[in-house]
Parts: C-alpha cells; structure tokens; sequence
C-alpha cells in the first residue's frame, strides 16, 4: 500500500496520527525533500524519513502532536562531528513537518491517492506557515503543472509530482520469474506475472499483492497498456517465447525492457528480428540483454536480484 493509500486508511478509521514530510534538505541527509511517513499515536511508523536520530526525534514528536492536536516544524541538525558520540553525523540540515491535522485535508489525499492508483498524474501542494501557531493546508491538482504560490519568510510550499507506481510487466511465471515478483513487491512494484501454463500463473506461487494471468504471453503483453513507468522482464522457459514476447514489447512504451539468455542467444534473436525486419537496432539497443547487473549471480534467487538491482539502477537514474 501506497503511503498515499495508508494516509486516507488512517483518516477513515478516525484514529491519531501524523503525517511526517522532509521540507527541505540541505548537505548531507539520510533522504531528500517531500519523503513523508505517517506516525500513529503509539508512536508506530509507517514508512521512513531516513532512519537514526532523524527518525526517532520525528517519531517523538509526532506523538507528542497526536495529544496536542498543533503542527509542528522541526530543524534538525545532523552535523556532528565526532564518531563516538551519539549526535549525527550525516552532515546536513533538515526541517521536517510534523502534521496531525491532515483529516481536513481529506479530499485532496484522496484524489491524489486515488490517482496513483489509477496511474493518472498530478501535484499535490502542502503549505506550510510556521506561525505560531503552524498552519498547514494541502490541495491537489491533477495532470497540469502547478505554479506554487511564492515563499514567504516563515512559509514553506512544497509541490509533490504523483506519478503512478512502477509496473512491472514478468513474462513467464518459472522460477525466475516468481523470485523476481516476490523481490519486487518488497521494492514498491506493481506486478503482473503472465505464463500460458495454469501450473506457473497459478496465484499461490506468487505475493498476495502480485496479478497473474494465464493466456499466451506475447499477445497479452501486446494487448497491455504501458508507459513511462513500466518495465518489462522477459524470462519465459525458452528462446522462442523469449523472441516472441521481446517483439511485442519494442514499440511499447517502457522505462526498461530485459530479456534473459546467453550473449550467443541474444545475439542470434537479435539477427533473427533484424532480419524478420520485425525490429531495428535502435530498438534492439535499448533492450538490457543478458538482463541483470553481472554480479556473478548463480542461483535463482541472486538472478532475480540482479535483474531487481538493474531495474532500480534505471528507476533512480543510475544506470550503469
């Protein structure tokens, strides 16, 4: 579940809590700007705003602002310099909001909510004035870029882009592909596993939170709505389904698209297509094939791992 998700669940069941977002973060910090969690008035976290000392000082105060009821804006510093002790040394400075009022927000985390989950975009703006006393009020804008009002002195504005949660498209439910969906639903994937056979699209064999299909898989994959933030892995049980199913994915949208196999394999489904005329070498380029970071991985379980490691290497923007 979404934070998002988990903020309109908190404000349906009536009960205390607040919501944690990082305004800002200067130098070095555990996270960056807009990271929120959501604290309970037991003090239980859900999420994380970057762990340590930060987390524990956002946490306390997060209780002490369910009994209160008042907002509040923390200035933490994590510029410690020495080792043994106990303040951190990250080296950098954050303001963190501590809000238990978000209930009047309601509307607005749940368009935003609902929007993700229906992978729609759109801002959503949290203003912040630091008083006294705190005032908090956050709208959202859906699809259109938002101009925030200007920052005034003791005025934060911090525009949230909700983008939808990344897709991940496994062709071929084998032993690959189960560890792989079960790795990524750890990570924040939306997964669909598609396998023509009934005994490895069976739901059992797969995360709760994982879709299975059973139907042929490159018509499927075909047929499937993609975008920007959809990524496709191809481990089906051989090099005719793998081909099969790489050609419905190269005209699709896709952040990343791999497909497992030797260099030999790769290299004569790429002349096969090339020749079919059924892809070009541009096309054929951007496909991450062997799939996976070359760790040295051996096992089913570290396959699946350093396919997981690449496809979050290109999510963050650090593709090898």
């Amino acid at each position: 579940m979404t934070i998002l998700a988990q903020t309109t669940r908190f404000i349906d069941s009536g009960q205390p809590f607040c919501v944690v977002l990082v305004l800002s973060a200067e130098g070095s910090t555990p996270r960056e700007a807009g990271v929120r969690a959501l604290v309970g008035a037991d003090g239980r976290i859900h999420g994380t705003v970057g762990g340590g000392v930060l987390e524990a000082e956002a946490q306390r105060a997060a209780v002490e602002a369910c009994r209160s009821g008042e907002p509040a804006v923390l200035a933490i510093d994590l510029t410690g310099d020495e080792v043994a002790g106990l303040e951190p040394v990250c080296g950098g400075t954050v303001r963190v909001l501590v809000d238990p009022t978000a209930s009047k927000d309601a509307e607005a985390y749940r368009a935003a909510a609902q929007a993700q989950g229906e992978r729609r975009r759109g801002s959503l703006v949290t203003c912040v004035r630091e008083g006294p006393p705190v005032v908090t009020r956050v709208t959202w804008h859906p699809e259109a870029a938002v101009s925030p009002e200007t920052q005034a002195p003791g005025q934060w504005v911090l525009v949230e882009q909700i983008a939808p949660m990344p897709q991940l498209l496994i062709a071929g439910g084998g032993h690959i592909g189960q560890a792989l969906a079960a790795q990524a639903v750890l990570v924040g994937f939306e997964v669909t596993v598609i396998d023509d056979r009934p005994e490895f699209s069976d739901p059992a064999l797969f995360p709760a939170e994982a879709r299975t299909r059973c139907a042929d898989i490159a018509p499927t994959l075909a047929s499937m709505e993609t975008d920007a933030e959809t990524y496709l892995a191809i481990v089906t049980r051989g090099h005719r389904y793998d081909a099969e199913a790489l050609q419905a994915c190269l005209s699709k949208p896709a952040a990343y698209v791999g497909m497992i196999g030797s260099r030999r394999k790769v290299g004569l489904i790429r002349e096969a297509l090339l020749a079919l005329g059924s892809a070009t070498a541009e096309q054929l380029d951007a496909v991450h094939a062997p799939i996976g970071l070359d760790i040295g991985a051996e096992t089913v379980p570290e396959i699946a791992t350093s396919i997981l490691a690449e496809m979050i290497a290109v999510r963050r923007g650090r593709e090898p």
